[in-house]
């Protein structure tokens, strides 16, 4: 059986309909296909929503194939297929189908013709740049000065002034700008601060207190007090494995990227957990809404509302104390103060 799923939102509406309480089980749709035969356009999501109603339980079932260089890899061509080993589910994968172009010699696949785990292609610009650091890290940092001629704005292509030390050996540096300080809503620990992308510099010299850099990117304009801080390698792993986070895990939204303050499908959300919790990128976990109180005007008692799910969100970048993730699915309004915890 061959099917061909449209996009990461639609396998996510599954979600709605799971029950709040974690399933430890995979659990296989009433109607489930013995085989998909992947094609191009295809992601994990897509596959795992074919089979599972809790996609994110896709590490259970998977069984690795050892005579294949590298079972994670997917590819189009190839058919996942529905076996039972001691009565239990599990999809395997079978290669001979793989799609290879024809040429004069013999073609190996890349890794990056795998499939990916959601479309990163498409939501690559909300991915961010930005990065949780500490005010002592921030202040510490070299700092713009101006812009070449005294001005006070500047873009790519531009050049501009900095003081502060430079690490040796280093010529490219992210701009960034202070943002959010976060602390936690229970415990008031500082959590970090969030350092906002604002742009790329590279090097050029430095001339006893004062450096020159070229501006190559910008996000905004670049302005006197911003902070240069080193670039770091940016990897957003496509083949990481959707799963759930640790039993009894809960956290809250402390914020959303850019200030907003109702957060939609794709926005980045900034969640009071990180490695220190065990939060690992792929995490993939519900919102809720806490439920307000309202008057019973029968009885005239307060009474509590039910939490209600509000959506999904993946985390794809862990800090210490704090993670960011990425909301694939908001089917209620969410905001600052919501909650997330296990599907």
């Amino acid at each position: 059986m061959k099917k061909h799923f449209s996009g990461v939102l639609a396998a996510l509406a599954l979600f709605a309909a799971i029950p709040a309480g974690f399933a430890e089980e995979p659990e296989l749709h009433d109607t489930v296909p013995a085989t998909h035969t992947v094609v191009k356009g295809d992601t994990l999501w897509d596959i795992s929503a074919a089979f599972l109603k809790n996609p994110w339980m896709w590490p259970e079932i998977w069984h690795v194939n050892t005579q294949i260089s590298n079972p994670h890899l997917i590819y189009p061509g190839d058919v996942i297929r529905l076996i039972y080993m001691d009565g239990k589910p599990r999809l395997t994968l079978d290669t001979s189908g793989r799609i290879f172009k024809l040429s004069p010699k013999a073609r190996v696949l890349s890794e990056g013709e795998a499939i990916q785990t959601i479309p990163l292609d498409e939501i690559n610009a909300f991915l961010s740049r930005s990065r949780i650091s500490s005010n002592d890290e921030l202040d510490a940092a070299p700092y713009v000065l101006s812009g070449m001629d005294e001005h006070l704005i500047v873009g790519a292509g531009d050049r501009l002034y900095a003081r502060g030390t430079f690490e040796e050996g280093s010529r490219v540096y992210g701009v960034y700008r202070k943002g959010d300080e976060f602390v936690d809503p229970e415990t008031r620990e500082k959590l970090g601060v969030l350092a906002e992308d604002i742009g790329t510099a590279e090097l050029m010299s430095t001339d006893q207190e004062v450096s020159t850099l070229k501006v190559s990117r910008t996000t905004e304009e670049i302005r006197a007090g911003d902070r240069f801080l080193r670039q770091e390698e940016r990897a957003i792993d496509s083949t990481f494995y959707p799963s759930p986070p640790m039993e009894g895990f809960e956290g809250e939204i402390l914020s959303v990227e850019k200030g907003l303050h109702q957060v939609g499908t794709m926005d980045v959300v900034v969640i009071n957990r990180g490695e220190r919790e065990g939060v690992i990128p792929g995490n993939v976990m519900a919102i809720y809404k806490r439920g307000g109180k309202i008057r019973d005007r029968v009885t005239g008692e307060r009474v509590q509302l039910p939490d209600e799910r509000a959506g999904v969100l993946m985390v794809f970048r862990v800090f210490d104390k704090v993670s960011l993730g990425i909301v694939l699915e908001a089917y209620r309004g969410i905001s600052v103060t919501d909650y997330v915890r296990k599907p």
